[in-house]
């Protein structure tokens, strides 16, 4: 067994959809990338756009897109994966044919498909992190808690009412497999909206859940900026007060899971 296999770093990253899960994901991607690390994203979000910005702006082809047009399952890794920014390799599960099917199957589909073709022995990550819609917590949206996949649970959210409310969700479930998978929530990333009184609200939520703030980002145009060259703000501009937000997030997640 590779030594570094047991000591991966495995998070999911879950929020409401269009609250900036994926800007904080691919972000701590690159952050791990730019401190050597070797890392696989997998966005498990229909929308299927986790991984663009470390893909220079260029959508990937998702697993299920695959599997619909090709009518039949990858044979290598390289058909359903690209290599991003600094290395990181880009995979999505995408979803159905809209209408047709349930999404989260579409990642319970991939998570099979991904263990097939021995990713992880394959690949030998340092980090995994999974990019997961977090509206609805069941089925495939859950797997990545579930099954083993992931054992830290970061919790995107702003002080936007529906973002609280996915956040809640999202601790609830995570605490209702608790006794039966390794997932555990491991905090919650402030991704500010500069709603009214927004950090006390989240502070609260935080309080009344036991979850600590791990992290925080101000809204920023810089991030916009970036995102609509295809990139990442840690490859724009590493040095930047935002690029420093994300790799003191990477630093925290790294530190405790070398406490474990």
């Amino acid at each position: 067994m590779y030594g570094g296999y047991l000591q991966m770093l495995k998070v999911a990253i879950y929020g409401k959809g269009g609250i900036g899960k994926s800007t904080v994901t691919s972000n701590l991607a690159a952050a791990f990338a730019s401190m050597g690390k070797k890392v696989i994203q997998i966005g498990c979000d229909p929308k299927a756009d986790s991984t663009i910005n470390l893909l220079g702006g260029e959508p990937l082809r998702p697993v299920m897109n695959y599997m619909r047009e090709e009518d039949e399952e990858p044979e290598k890794l390289e058909d359903i994966s690209k290599e991003g920014f600094g290395g990181v390799l880009c995979i999505e599960t995408g979803g159905p044919t809209p209408g047709l099917g349930c999404a989260g199957r579409g990642i319970i589909a991939t998570f099979q498909l991904l263990e097939d073709l021995r990713l992880f022995e394959t690949y030998k990550p340092d980090v995994v992190l999974y990019d997961v819609l977090g509206d609805v917590v069941c089925g495939g949206f859950a797997a990545p808690i579930r099954e083993g996949y992931a054992e830290k649970v970061l919790i995107v959210t702003s002080g936007e009412k529906m973002a609280l409310y996915a956040a809640n969700n999202i601790s609830s479930a995570v605490r209702n497999f608790e006794d039966r998978s390794y997932a555990r929530v491991f905090g919650i990333v402030l991704n500010h909206r500069n709603v009214e009184n927004e950090t006390e609200k989240v502070q609260a939520f935080a309080q009344k859940s036991n979850i600590p703030i791990v992290g925080e980002i101000p809204r920023s145009d810089e991030i916009i900026r970036w995102e609509d060259q295809g990139k990442t703000v840690i490859e724009g501009d590493a040095g930047s007060e935002i690029s420093r937000r994300f790799f003191d997030l990477a630093e925290i997640l790294l530190k405790a899971e070398e406490e474990e």
